[in-house]
């Protein structure tokens, strides 16, 4: 299963809303995703500040951010098949 990491804040409208959107697509698409609040840790709240939610693959490479791209998430999807 290829895993997929979504760095955000507990608080954040656009954070809550891709991470319902990715467990929705998760099973029909097999990937699982890891969940990462920026809040605790420092280097990721200064890598990430104002972008998130950042969806990344399984080597750290953004997917996107903001808001969820679904053909950007299949076409990294692909490599990893």
């Amino acid at each position: 299963m290829i895993e997929l990491t979504l760095y955000g804040r507990e608080y954040c409208g656009l954070c809550t809303t891709m991470r319902e959107q990715l467990a929705q697509l998760a099973p029909g698409r097999g990937f699982g995703v890891r969940w990462v609040d920026i809040d605790d840790d420092e280097a990721l709240e200064t890598r990430h500040g104002e972008w998130v939610p950042v969806l990344a693959d399984g080597d750290d490479v953004e997917i996107c951010h903001y808001h969820l791209d679904l053909a950007a998430l299949d076409d990294r999807l692909a490599k990893f098949r």
